[in-house]
């Protein structure tokens, strides 16, 4: 599958799970369970809850994603 068929979303972080597991709301009120993508693991950013993020959902697993970036304050 391409990088260009994944689904980009806006979300707000609402927990922390164990192993780089996040856990998702949605702005369209749905929860999903994220990892951290690549990239920002290497570069150690740091996400807490209440941040705003963008997460990259597959259309073949929308309750699964991976989280892309993280909004600026």
């Amino acid at each position: 599958m391409a990088k260009d068929d994944n689904i980009a979303l806006a979300g707000t972080i609402t927990t922390t799970k164990g192993g780089g597991n996040y856990s998702v709301l949605l702005d369209g009120g749905i929860t999903i369970l994220a990892k951290l993508s690549g990239k920002m693991k290497r570069f150690k950013i740091r996400i807490v809850p209440g941040d705003k993020v963008t997460v990259t959902v597959s259309p073949y697993d929308p309750t699964h994603g991976f989280i892309t970036h993280r909004e600026r304050f």
